[in-house]
């Protein structure tokens, strides 16, 4: 029976909405985790201008961090739109973006949590050179090393298909 609603569930919904924002990230981020293929089609959601920003930044950038890992690794982010304050009544303190989020193929080899506890250890002391924060993975030095990933960088500059070679190794061993 899970088999045939997976199937059904597989054409694809279209989540449009606009979520609080206290849970959205956390709504976005377990939409992400799940199996893959995922559930839905397509994802259009409003948030802070801010979190908008780390969805669909790139590495190198101030924005560019955990969220942006776990959005990007299997599916495509875009901005589709900033909405004014002044759009709502009252107004919020804050300026707010449209998401659109659809998936891409899963990257064969690399697990949701084998992502999610590299970029936590990396991003979790963003200001530290990799070889101090990914201390905490076990193999993970030696596997960034074996990819040509110098241990004085730092989380922000590694791009996400330098995270996902990265999470193939771990995942494999």
């Amino acid at each position: 029976m899970q088999v045939a609603e997976r199937e059904v569930a597989g054409e694809g919904a279209h989540v449009v909405a606009n979520l609080p924002y206290n849970v959205g990230t956390a709504l976005l981020l377990r939409w992400l985790s799940g199996d893959w293929p995922p559930w839905w089609r397509s994802l259009t959601l409003m948030f802070q201008k801010e979190v908008a920003e780390r969805i669909v930044a790139e590495p190198g950038s101030y924005a560019y961090g955990r969220l942006s890992v776990a959005a990007q690794w299997r599916s495509r982010a875009r901005i589709a739109m900033r909405v004014n304050r002044s759009a709502f009544v009252p107004p919020p303190k804050v300026t707010s973006a449209v998401v659109h989020i659809v998936p891409a193929e899963q990257p064969a080899g690399a697990s949701p949590r084998t992502i999610e506890r590299l970029t936590e250890a990396a991003f979790g002391q963003r200001r530290k050179m990799l070889r101090s924060s990914l201390k905490q993975v076990p193999g993970a030095l030696d596997a960034a090393e074996s990819l040509g990933i110098d241990p004085q960088r730092r989380a922000e500059t590694v791009s996400v298909d330098e995270w996902i070679k990265l999470a193939r190794i771990l995942s494999s061993s």
